[in-house]
C-alpha cells in the first residue's frame, strides 16, 4: 500500500579504507563516547586500536584528518538514510516526523558529532571547513529543500524557507547536545539520556509541526490520533 513504510533497510555506505584505518576510526569514536569529549590524543587512539600512532599520518595526514574522516563516515550513513526516507511512499508530514526523530537520535548515537562539526568548521583549517560543508551541511540542506517542496506542493506544509527550517532544527539539536554543559551549570539538568532524547523528539515534533502544517493537515492529523 502507498501509505506503508518500506521495510527494506538501505545499505550502509562503504568507504574504501584499509582495516588499519578503520581500526583507528573505531577507536577514536569509542574513546570520544567513553570520555564525552573529542579531546583524545593520538597515543590514546593508537593504544585502543592496537595500531602504531605513526600510521595516522600515513592514512589521514594528521589528527584533524582522522577527525574529518570520522565525521565523514558517520555523516555518509545519515545522508544515505535521508535519501531512503525521501523515497518512501508516505506523506511529507510522516517523513518530516521521522526526520526530526532521526536527526535527534543521530546526535544522541554519535554524541561527539556535534563537537566535531563545531571544531572542524571553526577551529581547524579552511579546507576542513569546506569538506564539512560539502558532506554534511549541503546534503542536509538539499534534503530539507526537497522535503519542504514536496509538502508545500501537496498542501501539507505552509510556505517555509529551507534555510530557516535547517537553522531551527539543527540549531535545536545543537543546543541540546553542545550547549548541555551550560544548561547543566545553570539549571542542574543531567546528561542526554534515552528518556531525554524521547522527550525532546516529542517536543520538537509538536513545536515544528505546529508551525509548519496547514490547517487542513492539522485536522487530518488530529482525527487520525
Amino acid at each position: 500500500m502507498a501509505s506503508e513504510l518500506t521495510t527494506n533497510i538501505p545499505p550502509r555506505p562503504q568507504a574504501a579504507r584499509s582495516t588499519t584505518a578503520e581500526k583507528l576510526l573505531v577507536a577514536a569514536s569509542e574513546l570520544m563516547i567513553e570520555r564525552s569529549s573529542i579531546d583524545v590524543s593520538l597515543s590514546d587512539i593508537a593504544q585502543k586500536s592496537g595500531v602504531n600512532a605513526a600510521l595516522v599520518k600515513y592514512h589521514f595526514g594528521n589528527k584533524d584528518g582522522l577527525l574529518l574522516a570520522l565525521l565523514a563516515r558517520d555523516a555518509a550513513t545519515e545522508v544515505a538514510h535521508l535519501e531512503y526516507l525521501l523515497a518512501q511512499p508516505i506523506t511529507p508530514t510522516a517523513k518530516l516526523k521521522l526526520h526530526i526523530a532521526g536527526i535527534i537520535r543521530a546526535y544522541h548515537q554519535f554524541p561527539y558529532m556535534n563537537r566535531l562539526i563545531h571544531y572542524l568548521l571553526h577551529e581547524s583549517s579552511a579546507e576542513a571547513a569546506d569538506e564539512v560543508s560539502k558532506f554534511f551541511v549541503a546534503p542536509l540542506l538539499d534534503f530539507h529543500r526537497r522535503l519542504l517542496a514536496e509538502g508545500i506542493s501537496c498542501g501539507e506544509f505552509r510556505d517555509i524557507d529551507p534555510v530557516l527550517f535547517y537553522t531551527s532544527l539543527i540549531g535545536a539539536c545543537d543546543h541540546l547536545f553542545f550547549g548541555r554543559h551550560a544548561m547543566s551549570r545553570a539549571t542542574g539538568v543531567g546528561p542526554v539520556t534515552d528518556e531525554v532524547c524521547r522527550q525532546y523528539i516529542k517536543h520538537m515534533e509538536a513545536l515544528i509541526c505546529g508551525g509548519m502544517l496547514t490547517e487542513n493537515t492539522e485536522r487530518v492529523a488530529t482525527a487520525a490520533e
